[in-house]
């Protein structure tokens, strides 16, 4: 089972609950057991699993991203201009997967599935693939 979904960013600096998609998609696949990949092919955005009820979480993590990688170090002389994007995505990461047990995502409580935008706005795609076992 695979599908791809389409996300469009508004911002530079964005993150997207991608969990009830995700959700959806391994309802719809009736898969039992496996494991689900979720993985972004791009080098400025990222994917991750983390607090999903408190909003200000991902407000925190975006914000001390920004502290790590600012836009506007003296040393980040690339022709682009996003080397903070991209040191904030290879820190995030391209994919999580979770495992899937009675055709339920066996995430925490908190837990959901978030797209993290660097370098928007832009049109983004995001891979699901259902790994059956």
């Amino acid at each position: 089972m695979f599908k791809k979904i389409t996300v469009h960013t508004t911002k530079r600096d964005e993150v997207i609950d991608l969990t009830p998609e995700i959700i959806s998609f391994t309802n719809e696949s009736a898969v039992e057991e496996g494991m689900v990949v979720i993985y972004c092919p791009h080098t400025t955005a990222g994917i991750t699993i983390n607090e999903n009820a408190d909003p200000d979480v991902a407000a925190d993590v975006m914000r001390r991203l920004d502290e790590l990688y600012p836009w506007n170090h003296t040393l980040d002389q690339h022709e682009e201009g996003n080397t903070a994007a991209h040191l904030k995505a290879s820190t995030v990461g391209s994919s999580q997967q979770v495992i899937l047990h009675k055709n339920r995502l066996l995430l925490g409580r908190w837990q959901g599935i978030q797209f993290y935008e660097f370098d928007g706005p832009r049109e983004r795609q995001v891979f699901i693939k259902i790994v059956r076992s």
